[in-house]
C-alpha cells in the first residue's frame, strides 16, 4: 500500500494531526482534499499547504456528508483514500449540568462522523483499485481518560467499529487501517487539558505522521506509535493499574477501578 499518487480526502484537516497528514501526503505527490467546519481555518490551511484542496463540511451532519460526497466524486473522480480524522476532545465533568445534545458532541463528530463517511463513500471506494480507509482513533480507546469521558467512549467505539469494518471488507479491495495516536502536541492536546497535561510531553505531529505513513505502507492495519502501543499492551496485562494512572492524571480522587 503506497501512499503516493493517490487522491486522498482528510476530514478535520485544518489543524493538528490532520494538517500534518495533509502536509506530508502532499509532499509525497498525492492529491489532497481537506475538510473542516470553519471557513477561515480552511482558508488558512490553503495558504499553509500550497496545492491542497479545501471543502467546507461537517461530518456530524448526514446531509453535509451526502453533499460532500456528491461534490468530491464530481471534482475528484480518482478518489481512492479517505482519512477520518475529524474529532473534538473536551474536559467534561459529568456531574455538572449540560444539555443532552451538547454532552454527546464527541460521539457525533468522532464516532458517528466516520460511520457517516464510510457509509456514504464505501460503494464508490469499492469500485476503485487498492482503495483505503484510515480511521484515526486514540490510545484512549484502550485505556480511558476520566477527564475526557465522552471522547474516550467515542474512540473506544471507533476502535470496535473499525475492527468490524475490516472484517466485513476483508474479501474486497478496500483496506481498512486504524491509526491510534498517543497524546500529540496539538491544540486538542493542550486546549482544555492544560492543567492535567502540564507535566506531560506529547508526540511531535511530524514524527507521528511520518510513522503512520511508514506503518500503512508496510501493511500494518493497526498503527500504534510509541505510547499507544504501550497502552494497548498494558490494557491487556494490567488494565486496573493503567486506569488508576489515568485517574491520577485526570486529577480525580481514585475510586474503585
Amino acid at each position: 500500500m503506497q501512499l503516493r499518487r493517490r487522491t486522498i480526502l482528510i476530514t478535520g484537516g485544518t489543524s493538528g494531526i490532520g494538517r500534518e497528514l495533509g502536509r506530508q501526503l502532499l509532499d509525497l505527490g498525492n492529491t489532497v482534499i481537506v475538510t473542516g467546519r470553519d471557513q477561515e481555518r480552511l482558508e488558512q490551511a490553503a495558504r499553509d499547504l500550497p496545492g491542497v484542496h479545501t471543502l467546507l463540511s461537517d461530518v456530524s451532519d448526514p446531509s453535509a456528508v451526502a453533499a460532500l460526497y456528491a461534490e468530491v466524486v464530481e471534482l475528484f473522480p480518482n478518489l481512492d483514500t479517505i482519512i477520518n480524522n475529524a474529532g473534538i476532545m473536551r474536559n467534561l465533568k459529568l456531574d455538572q449540568e449540560r444539555s443532552l445534545a451538547d454532552v454527546t458532541r464527541e460521539i457525533e463528530i468522532g464516532l458517528n462522523g466516520p460511520i457517516h463517511m464510510v457509509q456514504q463513500f464505501l460503494p464508490f471506494l469499492k469500485t476503485r483499485k487498492q482503495s483505503l480507509i484510515v480511521n484515526v482513533s486514540s490510545g484512549l480507546a484502550f485505556v480511558p481518560f476520566p477527564a475526557a469521558p465522552v471522547y474516550s467512549a467515542a474512540k473506544a467505539g471507533l476502535h470496535a467499529y473499525t475492527r468490524c469494518l475490516r472484517a466485513q471488507l476483508e474479501s474486497t479491495g478496500v483496506t481498512v487501517v486504524e491509526l491510534v495516536p498517543p497524546g500529540t502536541e496539538t491544540p486538542l492536546f493542550r486546549g482544555e487539558f492544560a492543567e492535567e497535561m502540564k507535566g506531560e510531553k506529547g508526540m511531535d505531529p511530524k514524527v507521528l505522521v511520518r510513522g503512520a505513513i511508514e506503518g500503512i505502507e508496510a501493511g500494518k492495519t493497526e498503527v500504534r506509535p510509541g505510547p499507544s502501543n504501550i497502552l494497548k499492551i498494558a490494557s491487556q496485562l494490567a488494565p486496573n493499574f493503567m486506569f488508576r494512572q489515568m485517574i491520577r492524571l485526570s486529577q480525580l480522587r481514585p475510586g474503585v477501578a
